[in-house]
């Protein structure tokens, strides 16, 4: 019995040639993100182009084409320039052109602090399609590995020794060249070009010390202040109770570099920092997400491991949010921000926090579940109030949303958008381009929140 199977010519032309808005349907993410950029002011983009030479690729085309590679997990500019062969949806993105990589990194990397800039405005045209109101926010950090490798790292110790042996075998090639004419040298040795290479590494390993020690001088100013306010709460303690203090003395901390301490010589403003796969040479990227809609409201990156510093830029981010998107009135945060000044600093700025002071217990018993909340403190502190409402019903229920939140978050941009390393190097850069990747996720979010 003869099957009748669909046409399959490849070889036909077409009679009237298609265009590129019928490659993909209205809903798709690209034709979404191109709506949505053409919605931006790129002013400070085209202004910068002086119209000399070759005619450039409109920046909206690089900018759509950035956004839609990383919310699809392209970050590579090779891959990008590939994707506009290979991808429907990248080729409808350029019009049938095709960008070569240098342009797109070039582009990327020239106007990184302008497409961070735009940050604020995809968020205020989310809020003008009904999609983002601000209320409650949940602040989490996630290592991001570097774009560099811990194998590069130099430790003071190891530059010490290093820079040792250098000196010595350049004072004995220098013995060698000046008893040349006496002696015979090996056939393969060229002394001029053995001082070059030793000299040139030892010039790094100054520059690598020398950022060591400018490291070491602000851990001990830091650990310093540590140190003699916890001294002056201890004699404070004793002097008024005339009981000796409980616990450890403070450890003086010492001025000069450790034997640990230690610079990455690819990319020496990243840090060692503990993840689940053991040390990584990493940043910590933070974001703060709307618990109602998942969307980053606001986004840093520090080179601290520990997130207890991180509130306060976090709060200085949220205050210089527009009006238009509302005021942020509560804050979630993980025990990891808790402390007394971290409490203090929201209540200041009217924002309500519940940050864990301990690691939350799961499976409560049933009295903790269902029993009524506990009483209200008289006068509490910031502290004290918190921890009450924390217990309560309420309390637990709004705490519980953060993990189901910006955990969440995070746990999509690396395994879904698959942005496990940074691209760029140095603080600035990596800065920017963590505010690309949010930028990414909010315009991913956006487009399944305005089909819904």
């Amino acid at each position: 019995m003869a099957v009748n199977f669909k046409s399959c010519d490849r070889s036909t032309p077409y009679l009237f040639p298609p265009t590129v808005q019928d490659y993909l349907p209205e809903d798709h993410l690209a034709c979404f993100i191109v709506e949505i950029v053409d919605q931006l002011d790129l002013t400070p983009f085209i202004q910068a182009y002086s119209g000399k030479g070759k005619p450039p690729y409109h920046p909206s085309m690089l900018i759509s084409l950035l956004f839609y590679g990383y919310a699809t997990g392209t970050f590579s500019s090779r891959k990008l320039e590939k994707a506009s062969h290979d991808s429907i949806a990248v080729r409808f993105i350029c019009a049938n052109t095709h960008p070569d990589h240098d342009t797109i990194a070039h582009f990327r990397k020239r106007f990184l602090s302008e497409l961070s800039q735009l940050f604020l405005e995809v968020l205020l045209i989310a809020n003008t399609m009904g999609l983002l109101k601000l209320g409650t926010v949940s602040l989490d950090g996630t290592k991001v590995k570097a774009n560099a490798s811990k194998h590069k790292a130099l430790s003071w110790a190891h530059a010490n020794k290093i820079e040792l042996q250098l000196k010595e075998e350049v004072a004995e090639l220098m013995r060698k060249a000046e008893a040349a004419d006496n002696s015979t040298l090996p056939e393969d040795m060229d002394i001029p070009d053995e001082l070059a290479r030793r000299n040139q590494r030892l010039k790094v390993i100054a520059e690598a010390k020398k950022e060591i020690q400018a490291r070491a001088a602000e851990r001990y100013k830091r650990e310093k202040s540590e140190y003699d306010e916890k001294v002056m709460k201890r004699t404070a303690y004793e002097e008024s109770t005339g009981k000796k203090s409980r616990g450890r003395k403070p450890v003086k901390p010492l001025p000069e570099p450790l034997a640990k301490d230690q610079v990455n010589l690819t990319d020496e403003e990243s840090r060692i920092m503990p993840s689940k796969n053991g040390f990584e040479q990493a940043y910590n990227s933070q974001a703060c997400v709307d618990i109602e809609t998942h969307m980053v409201v606001e986004n840093h990156v520090t080179q601290a491991c520990n997130d207890k510093l991180e509130i306060a830029p976090a709060l200085e981010n949220l205050k210089n949010l527009p009006e238009e998107l509302g005021e942020v009135e509560k804050i979630l945060a993980d025990t990891g921000y808790f402390s007394e000044s971290n409490v203090d600093r929201c209540e200041n700025e009217n924002i309500e926090p519940s940050i864990a002071e301990k690691r939350q217990s799961h499976n409560l018993p049933l009295d903790a579940r269902f029993g009524e909340d506990p009483k209200a403190p008289k006068n509490p502190t910031p502290v004290e109030a918190m921890k009450h409402r924390l217990q309560t019903k309420a309390g637990r229920e709004i705490y519980g949303k953060r993990k189901s939140t910006v955990e969440t978050v995070f746990g999509i941009i690396k395994e879904v958008m698959g942005f496990r390393q940074f691209s760029l190097r140095g603080l600035k850069s990596v800065q920017g381009e963590w505010s690309l990747v949010c930028l990414a996720w909010n315009l991913k979010r956006m487009h399944v929140l305005q089909a819904a």
